[in-house]
């Protein structure tokens, strides 16, 4: 009973967001997109996140440099560390992290907006005046983290490197010339992209959680809180767990080209 309990929830919200995504794209490809809206939304989730993901990203640059400087410093390793930073915050804490500060800021507010809506009915009059909640309040959101989260990795990599670099040359002795080398020559285009692609997934894995939540609030005011604590909790675990399996793909998919 136990188990049916903590089960039928998640295949709940599974269906209902696969659901959702399926009349997004729907609705995308009946070409009725609100580019005002989509604007707006690229506005709110790149722009305005782009401070917050800017200063997690650089300083975990950072405090990866120092760790592995302190560690590495033990037995000669020092020189490695331009490698060790740049591979590993443009495949992997690049991309997740900047998904993960995206789903806290933007994804919890989603939510919390959508819900206001459901709660005070005014996704039931746009019903009513026969238009399409999903083309007015879903497809908007999906688009604008679609767009935007991509191009806040590429700067999130460019300044998590920079911070390793920061803190390799003023506290390591690293030669700022040395480390770009390292990193331009370390970095290739199958590093690169195995990174950023996973990104047009995150956005998926913020964007609709955060839409479902929002359309599906109950119980009032309370409700819109419980909703925006299911997203971003919902969000994050399902950006940890998509990028083991994404990295895996990408790897299988680099050992057969």
């Amino acid at each position: 009973m136990n188990y049916f309990t903590m089960t039928y929830p998640f295949l709940i919200f599974l269906g209902g967001s696969t659901k959702l995504l399926y009349l997004s794209i729907k609705e995308f490809f009946k070409g009725k997109v609100e580019k005002d809206l989509v604007i707006e939304q690229v506005y709110q989730v790149g722009i305005k996140s782009l401070p917050v993901v800017l200063v997690t990203t650089g300083f975990i640059g950072m405090v990866m440099a120092l760790q592995f400087g302190i560690g590495l410093a033990k037995f000669g390793g020092k020189l490695y560390i331009p490698k060790i930073i740049s591979l590993s915050i443009v495949r992997e804490l690049g991309p997740v992290f900047a998904s993960i500060m995206i789903s806290a800021r933007v994804g919890s507010g989603m939510t919390s907006e959508i819900g206001s809506m459901r709660v005070t009915e005014q996704i039931d009059a746009i019903r009513a005046l026969g238009a399409s909640p999903i083309a007015k309040i879903v497809l908007p959101r999906v688009l604008g983290c679609f767009i935007a989260l991509p191009v806040l990795t590429a700067f999130a990599n460019t300044i998590g490197i920079l911070g390793g670099l920061l803190v390799g040359s003023n506290d390591l002795g690293l030669d700022p010339n040395y480390y770009f080398q390292k990193v331009l020559s370390t970095i290739n285009v199958a590093d690169y992209m195995s990174g950023f692609m996973k990104c047009f997934f995150f956005s998926f894995l913020v964007s609709v959680p955060a839409c479902y939540f929002g359309l599906n609030v109950k119980g009032g005011t309370k409700g819109v809180g419980i909703a925006t604590t299911k997203t971003v909790v919902t969000s994050c675990i399902a950006i940890l767990i998509g990028d083991y399996f994404l990295t895996k793909l990408f790897w299988v998919i680099e050992k057969w080209l």
